[in-house]
């Protein structure tokens, strides 16, 4: 399990610039979806935990891209997490970043899976509206959350 950045996105000129001498620390732009503009991200490993910010100029990352952020910077087996810490302790300099951790020492505590979802379901995450949607439907009638009150037949 590791924290690892993308060399090849790595930004190398102007404000914020690297190189690989500053090893996981440094600004990076991720290639979005075609048209779009780039995923900036800042990374850094130090103070006991591994750091990624992503934002977008006009609106947050969405679950699918910070997906992709995970995969770039982390292992599969590695946890990251988002945090909402107490409203005391928010900071927000940015309307569109969000932020993804995981702490250097220790293992992140994850729920029991069938806390999370059905695994009988399958994963959807790479599937198409309408795969989604059926999931959806699916997972609606196990767990009794239909919408018109009438449990699944």
């Amino acid at each position: 399990m590791a924290f690892h950045v993308p060399e090849k996105y790595r930004h190398r000129s102007g404000f914020l610039r690297s190189d690989a001498s500053y090893g996981n620390n440094g600004a990076f732009f991720i290639p979005s979806r075609p048209g779009q503009p780039p995923l900036k991200i800042i990374a850094s490993d130090e103070g006991g935990w591994d750091h990624v910010s992503v934002s977008l100029p006009n609106r947050c990352p969405t679950w699918d891209e910070m997906c992709k952020v995970v995969a770039l910077f982390w292992d599969e087996g590695d946890c990251v997490m988002q945090l909402h810490p107490p409203r005391s302790q928010w900071i927000s300099n940015h309307p569109y970043f969000l932020h993804l951790w995981r702490p250097t020492g220790d293992l992140i505590p994850l729920p029991p899976g069938w806390m999370v979802g059905y695994k009988e379901l399958g994963e959807i995450a790479a599937g198409s509206p309408q795969l989604r949607a059926a999931a959806a439907r699916k997972y609606d009638e196990l767990t009794l959350l239909r919408g018109d009150g009438k449990a699944p037949q």
